[in-house]
């Protein structure tokens, strides 16, 4: 058995507390810290992720937006301030990432 997404907001629904309760008595929709509106964005441009369907290009606010609404996810659930990594070199810092876990110098291996 493969669980590759438990908890995150690609496989689960996470929502604001605050007015959540409001919200819910007056029928309204919660509003969401998942990935619901990404699939609702590409829905409204007619994609489903159906075979030969083109994936409509995204523009590069609304890439800065799903990259903020993950942010905030992270900031709220773990109380700290997320800091981004120097996308210089992806490729090297991974590979220096998986080399030191390989070897146990990672904290919690």
């Amino acid at each position: 058995m493969l669980i590759d997404e438990i908890h995150t907001p690609d496989s689960s629904r996470y929502f604001y507390s605050r007015g959540y309760e409001e919200r819910m008595a007056s029928g309204e929709q919660q509003k969401q810290l998942s990935k619901e509106f990404v699939r609702e964005w590409l829905m409204e441009r007619g994609f489903q992720g159906k075979k030969g369907q083109q994936l409509p290009e995204m523009p590069e606010e609304f890439i800065e937006q799903v990259s903020e609404r993950y942010i905030e996810l992270y900031e709220i659930i773990t109380g700290e301030s997320f800091r981004k990594s120097d996308i210089i070199d992806v490729e090297g810092r991974i590979e220096g990432n998986i080399i030191q876990f390989l070897n146990g110098k990672i904290a919690g291996v």
